[in-house]
């Protein structure tokens, strides 16, 4: 190798960080993809009548169904972060109060907040409220209560994943928690499978609702702790990692091309209800896997864009005030959200632009005088070192995924 090559390959070298760090502004991008895709969905196609616009624009915004997958891809990251958390500390003191704790600053204010809004303004009945108080919101069609505020529903399911994964993680050593996390991945598209099976045959139609329960839903949540364990566990070299990315997204690409004709679009079909959503999780984790390569090497200014990292660092509160700033607009509108009728692509790209300015404007609001004032706790509260206070890592924020 000749010395400007060997200098030029020194510098690649230094270049490159660790691929765990304690702030990863790449997973913020993937956050801002994520929550973008929500917008475009909950804008674009959700609850929209499609049969005014011309062919080619209703298949274009019809392709906006995708925006819902970006509660995989938030379940993926979470999975992938929480478990990274739950992992190096579980040797420690304080375990479940010091991750409980902070788990509650982080979610609980803008969180109860958001249900008193809804509950003051009888957007939803009080069944509804009592059973979210409580995190069941994806559960309350087994009460008879219907999902008043959708979004909801994967919130629930994250803290279940809290209920009972730093337990196993505290208890189990990193191969068994790789041997579970497999299990799960495996048992899941089963487990869709059955309900599907057992309600069609009980009341002759599935609602995708049965989708959102928790035992069906764990999937990403746990691909994306399978990662954080491999990447622990073993010393992957980057060659490796890349790989292993290429070909993830090669056989979820492929994947989901066989699937198409055989229903993998339709959830109420066996075949889509089951696995619809594992080509996006294998994609979506390798992407995660991309994003932390790139995000520590040379290259990093392309997985760290500024708009996008913003997004991410409003994501929680955006996700959770995003509807009820359509629904807003909608009423200023004089419009019915469940029949939403626009003539044109005009009125429906103006309903999105004043919906997602109105929310990222309060969301950030949100974050900056309400949410903070209780991230300033989690220090103070679970006995941090104090040089650690100033230091945002990426856990404060967590992954919320989207409503169908």
């Amino acid at each position: 190798m000749t010395k400007p090559a060997e200098e030029k390959a020194q510098r690649l070298l230094e270049a490159r960080e660790p691929l765990l760090r304690r702030e990863m502004p790449e997973l913020d991008t993937i956050r801002g993809l994520a929550i973008l895709g929500v917008l475009l969905y909950h804008g674009l196609y959700w609850q929209v009548d499609l049969s005014h616009f011309p062919r080619i624009l209703r298949m274009l915004l019809t392709s906006m169904w995708m925006g819902r997958l970006g509660v995989n891809l938030f379940f993926v990251l979470s999975g992938f972060l929480i478990t990274g958390i739950l992992v190096e500390s579980r040797g420690g003191n304080s375990y479940y109060k010091r991750f409980y704790v902070r788990r509650g600053l982080r979610i609980l204010p803008i969180y109860l907040v958001v249900l008193g809004i809804l509950t003051a303004l009888k957007l939803v009945p009080l069944a509804f409220t009592v059973l979210s108080l409580f995190y069941l919101s994806n559960l309350t069609p087994l009460f008879g209560v219907p999902l008043a505020y959708p979004v909801l529903w994967s919130l629930a399911v994250e803290e279940h994943f809290y209920f009972l994964f730093p337990t196993a993680v505290r208890h189990l050593k990193n191969k068994s928690l790789i041997a579970l996390c497999g299990l799960v991945i495996a048992a899941s598209p089963l487990s869709r499978l059955f309900s599907f099976l057992w309600i069609e045959h009980r009341y002759g139609f599935v609602s995708y609702k049965c989708a959102d329960y928790t035992w069906n839903s764990l999937d990403g949540l746990a691909c994306g702790a399978l990662l954080a364990v491999l990447l622990r566990e073993y010393q992957l070299s980057r060659r490796t990692l890349w790989a292993c990315a290429c070909a993830g997204f090669a056989i979820a690409v492929v994947g989901f091309l066989v699937g198409v004709p055989l229903g993998i679009l339709d959830r109420h079909t066996a075949f889509g209800a089951a696995l619809q959503v594992v080509p996006f999780h294998l994609a979506f984790t390798s992407l995660l896997v991309i994003f932390l390569l790139v995000g520590t090497g040379p290259w990093r200014a392309a997985v760290q864009i500024p708009f996008l990292i913003f997004l991410g660092y409003i994501s929680y509160g955006l996700y959770l005030i995003h509807l009820l700033a359509f629904n807003f607009v909608d009423w200023i509108a004089g419009r019915q959200p469940q029949a939403l009728v626009l003539t044109g692509i005009g009125p429906l790209l103006l309903r999105l632009l004043c919906a997602a300015s109105l929310s990222i404007a309060v969301a950030f609001l949100s974050r900056k005088y309400l949410e903070e004032r209780f991230l300033r706790l989690k220090d103070r509260l679970t006995g941090a070192q104090a040089g650690a206070r100033n230091t945002r890592d990426n856990s404060e924020v967590v992954a919320t995924p989207l409503a169908d």
